[in-house]
């Protein structure tokens, strides 16, 4: 379990449940790939404002699940609006930039892309995206469902977190 801080924005209430540090381990499809196994950090922190700050980094493993190399990351802010709304902004070093607009109901947040955004030397072509996170027996589950100019929408990233 955990505590909400008093001082935090009330804004943030819906999502306060995020806050911390996650580690754990899931799945991953890359578009027109093949399937593989990775594990995550992800991190939310506030820092009194009206958002949190969001980052995520998957890694390779070796047969005992120790991360070898890093696969991916992103960051990002997430901004809760007082009618239960969610804007997310979230970038990616490879040359994606993502705006989602979603819903906060109850200890699940659900969000579809509004923008996507290249550069002109991305390393992947991405077109969309739709994101799921839910608090399941107080561990973060998430999927991420991306949609490339080759591929439509499908699934990419799913993960189960536990809270270090």
């Amino acid at each position: 379990m955990f505590e909400v801080d008093e001082r935090l924005d009330p804004v943030l209430w819906g999502v306060a449940w995020m806050i911390g540090h996650w580690e754990g381990t899931g799945r991953g499809h890359m578009p027109g790939g093949d399937e593989f196994a990775y594990s995550v950090t992800v991190d939310f922190s506030e820092n009194g404002g009206n958002y949190l700050t969001y980052v995520m980094q998957w890694f390779e493993t070796d047969d005992e699940g120790h991360p070898t190399r890093s696969l991916g990351m992103e960051a990002g802010f997430w901004r809760p609006q007082a009618d239960g709304a969610v804007e997310v902004v979230i970038a990616q070093p490879e040359g994606v930039a993502e705006v989602y607009i979603g819903q906060i109901k109850g200890a699940t947040v659900e969000m579809r892309t509004d923008v996507v955004a290249r550069t002109v030397t991305a390393g992947v072509e991405a077109s969309g995206g739709h994101r799921l996170y839910g608090n399941v027996e107080s561990d973060l589950m998430f999927a991420y469902d991306r949609g490339t100019a080759s591929h439509e929408l499908q699934p990419y990233l799913w993960a189960r977190l536990a809270r270090r």
